[in-house]
């Protein structure tokens, strides 16, 4: 469906997209990850013809996309801000589309009420955007990019504005209705929670390229590197060297996966790897700041020597702030990095 081939995009010297390839599938949703100056959006201004580049090329269906605009792309486009029509009621705005493409009144009229229905709007073509909520507004949004049945639905930050327990509702709604539709998806975001449950693949980028894809699992279970792990909110990275299964590091010896990469690393150890136990049969640590995370306990612990390490804790197996533990590692759950440069 879509494919990038050394797009790159350069203002001044910096370079906001560094020769970056990347396919899209028929019917797969994609989701850009990455921190603000990654080059996330960039990229998907690129695809959508809104940003010229300087050097590459963007193919879809297999055409060459140079020279082409914007509405002769075939592309649904929905930016954050959902930039509706506010003088207009929701009729209108969903309309909109069908109507630049030539569709008639009633095809027209039948069309909205059947994407008002898809996005749970039943009804609503006559409502004013103004009196709208902010999800509300976020389904007309949909509605509308979605009319035109575009090739390829590009999403720039759709959620951005909503409350999280609002955008964690309406994310697991959006796949469900991009699976029905077979909807091809490629959506920018930086907020990992929502392209993993949004996303079949997951794309990291840093500094205008791509630091690594993959499944939502395979990113999880193995980042590529130090800074995808801490972009995936993983604190315990720290520097080590490994021999056989074990890794020295600053918290001392920790065990490592059977076959893991040998030599000099980054190694991540998973919160949920972190154990503890008695002081005496473990690295000393001191009790600092917990956060409740609803189902277990974030603990911060303060080692004797080496960096902070943050735990996993069952509520009723959380220790107190202050307390002096010991700390074990669970081979299970430390991952060897492979360094950069």
């Amino acid at each position: 469906m879509l494919r990038l081939e050394a797009a790159t995009v350069r203002f001044g010297k910096r370079a906001a997209l560094d020769a970056v390839d990347l396919e899209v599938a028929d019917h797969e949703i994609v989701c850009v990850l990455g921190p603000s100056g990654s080059g996330k959006s960039t990229l998907l201004r690129v695809v959508a013809g809104l940003q010229a580049m300087d050097g590459g090329r963007v193919l879809l269906d297999g055409a060459d996309q140079a020279g082409v605009p914007v509405h002769r792309r075939g592309l649904g486009l929905m930016f954050q801000d959902h930039q509706l029509f506010p003088h207009r009621d929701v009729g209108a705005n969903v309309g909109f589309g069908l109507r630049m493409h030539g569709s008639g009144r009633a095809e027209t009229d039948r069309e909205v009420g059947e994407l008002l229905d898809l996005v749970g709007l039943p009804g609503a073509e006559r409502r004013a955007v103004a009196a709208l909520s902010g999800g509300e507004q976020q389904r007309v949004a949909l509605a509308r990019a979605l009319a035109p049945r575009p090739k390829l639905l590009m999403l720039d930050e759709p959620l951005g504005q909503l409350d999280r327990s609002l955008r964690e509702r309406l994310v697991v709604e959006l796949r469900t209705l991009f699976g029905r539709l077979g909807t091809t998806v490629l959506a920018v975001t930086h907020d990992q929670g929502e392209a993993f449950a949004l996303a079949d693949r997951v794309v990291v980028m840093r500094d205008g390229r791509i630091a690594q894809v993959g499944t939502p699992l395979e990113v999880w279970q193995r980042p590529a590197s130090a800074f995808v792990a801490r972009f995936l909110g993983f604190d315990n990275v720290v520097d080590a060297t490994v021999t056989g299964t074990a890794a020295d590091t600053a918290w001392g010896k920790v065990p490592v996966p059977e076959g893991s990469p040998q030599g000099r690393c980054d190694l991540l150890v998973r919160p949920a790897g972190v154990r503890i136990v008695v002081p005496e049969d473990g690295l000393r640590c001191t009790v600092g700041v917990r956060t409740f995370r609803g189902n277990h306990v974030a603990v911060r612990l303060r080692p004797d020597n080496g960096p902070e390490l943050e735990a996993e804790c069952a509520l009723r197996d959380t220790p107190p702030e202050g307390a002096v533990v010991g700390v074990g590692f669970d081979a299970a759950e430390t991952v060897v990095l492979a360094r950069a440069g």
